[in-house]
């Protein structure tokens, strides 16, 4: 399955990608060699191959969690912006 230049342009404007000639060439060769090279697991059998999200089992390992007293208030603000009593002030949002 190839790429043609229009689909090339489609997606470049959705993109918001303003493309040269010579870009559009460029990009449109590598894109195919991608797809090409992406079509090919197509022609694998892979009915026993179970889906997966990571080709490793990947295990956690947190330290345990211990409670412990909370930083000061002084330490906790010591490089905000800006503070109002407890709280970070913070410029609006709108």
């Amino acid at each position: 399955m190839a790429i043609d230049r229009e689909q090339l342009l489609h997606v470049a404007h959705l993109a918001r990608l303003e493309l040269r000639d010579e870009e559009l060439e460029r990009l449109g060769a590598q894109l195919n060699d991608i797809l090409d090279a992406v079509s090919k697991v197509s022609e694998l059998d892979l009915a026993d191959v179970p889906p997966t999200s990571h080709p490793l089992a990947l295990v956690n390992a947190w330290a345990e969690d211990v409670p412990r007293d909370p930083l000061p208030l002084d330490d906790v603000f010591a490089n905000a912006h800006a503070r109002e009593g407890d709280l970070f002030r913070v410029p609006p949002t709108a």
